[in-house]
């Protein structure tokens, strides 16, 4: 057996220095090469559009979810502090708004980790499941003891806020960046360039070029039809490729995803500021902190404002009423108009606080939609741009080897 294959090695050698046999090396590489380079490419776009579909019909849906869950849950701290700040008995309909906000919350956050399955997230999950009863335990010790008429009622409401910003929505901020993290990863993914079908596919033409050469030299023939085919459908592949996936980067590269996640953050420091806002009266003592906050917030939402949506859209001129609204209640607050500054805060007049930061919700949740859609409309247009790349790709590589082949045996036939 030994000597045999000594025998069959040394006769390979012999055959290989000869040319039959070197261009019966040059097929077997090229064809090896364009298999290779052609399965690697369909893996690689195919990775693609499936990664797509999972930003379309997951991680997008996941982000927004996680900003509703904020939102939700600071209404739900802004409904709470109304209907405690409401003279006589709660009515209903403040009620309602309170017990909805908690309901969005709780489907939002349900939405948000659906088949989640990452430690981060479970911790997160754990505390707000943890935190919510206690936040709403609270609430309704405070209502209690406002409808009997107990001061410590305030106090009660204040722990219940305190666990809100300090728990809850915090939380909810943390599961909101990770989720908007996962959309960003996504698309970095779909953007990039397929490098290992590159060079896969450069090293099929740098083959078809260099064998080219070995034909020429070895049979006088200036060129090789077969070859020439092979190289011009992997150069088609290759364009393909390349093609596809900056179509797809460039229909996501709209500002979109960004405009998506400003709004989501501009609607979050809306919700905080109004929270603030109605906090200030709860207190009835020095407001200096809770205006300092409340500041901040608006701030942060007008330079966000402008940022997305320019300083003269809806929503920056709603932000205008509703500041201009805030001043009025500071003012009566501070000349010891009570009455006037809680009128002012939760009034249902068309100039009340709470009727303009409800006209400015709207309107940035109106803004939040369109970026929603302008981001879901990029990354349709990706998997419409690497629609059949896959399929187009492997077809005409499979295309070049089979051309090598059909080019280079009648040469390789003349010598057998």
């Amino acid at each position: 057996m030994g000597p045999r294959i000594r025998n069959g090695t040394l006769w390979l050698r012999r055959f290989a220095g000869t040319t039959p046999g070197v261009v019966a090396v040059v097929v077997v590489v090229s064809v090896v090469l364009c298999l290779l380079a052609g399965f690697a490419s369909a893996s690689q776009l195919s990775g693609k559009s499936e990664r797509r579909d999972v930003a379309l019909e997951r991680t997008e849906p996941l982000a927004f979810a996680a900003q509703r869950l904020y939102v939700a849950l600071s209404a739900a701290d802004a409904s709470a502090a109304t209907a405690f700040l409401a003279p006589g008995v709660e009515g209903p309909a403040l009620r309602k708004q309170y017990q909805q906000s908690l309901a969005d919350a709780a489907a939002a956050l349900s939405e948000a980790t659906a088949g989640v399955s990452d430690e981060e997230t479970r911790q997160i999950v754990a505390r707000i499941a943890a935190d919510l009863p206690a936040y709403t335990g609270l609430v309704e010790t405070a209502r209690a003891n406002n409808r009997q008429g107990f001061p410590v009622g305030s106090s009660y409401l204040r722990a219940a806020s305190e666990v809100m910003q300090k728990s809850l929505l915090p939380n909810a901020e943390r599961l909101t960046a990770s989720r908007f993290a996962a959309v960003h990863e996504d698309q970095k993914a779909i953007a990039a360039l397929p490098w290992l079908s590159i060079v896969l596919i450069a090293l099929v033409l740098l083959t078809c070029v260099v064998g080219s050469w070995i034909l020429l030299q070895r049979t006088n023939r200036m060129a090789n039809l077969g070859v020439l085919a092979a190289a011009g459908a992997a150069a088609l592949a290759l364009l393909w490729a390349v093609v596809a996936t900056s179509v797809a980067a460039d229909a996501m590269d709209t500002g979109a995803q960004d405009r998506f996640e400003t709004l989501a953050k501009a609607r979050i420091s809306a919700q905080q500021a109004r929270t603030e806002e109605t906090l200030q009266l709860i207190t009835r003592g020095d407001i200096a902190a809770g205006e300092e906050n409340y500041n901040k917030y608006a701030t942060e939402l007008r330079d966000r404002i402008g940022a997305v949506v320019g300083p003269e859209s809806v929503a920056a001129q709603e932000l205008t009423k509703w500041t201009t609204g805030h001043r009025a209640q500071i003012a009566a607050y501070q000349a010891a108009n009570y009455p006037a500054a809680l009128e002012q805060a939760i009034g249902t007049g068309p100039a009340s606080s709470a009727t303009q930061f409800a006209a400015l919700d709207r309107s940035l949740n109106d803004n939040l939609t369109q970026a929603r859609r302008d981001l879901r409309d990029g990354l349709r247009t990706a998997g419409t741009a690497l629609f059949l790349s896959p399929l187009g790709t492997l077809a005409l590589l499979v295309l070049a080897a089979a051309a090598v082949v059909a080019g280079v045996w009648p040469r390789l036939k003349e010598f057998l």
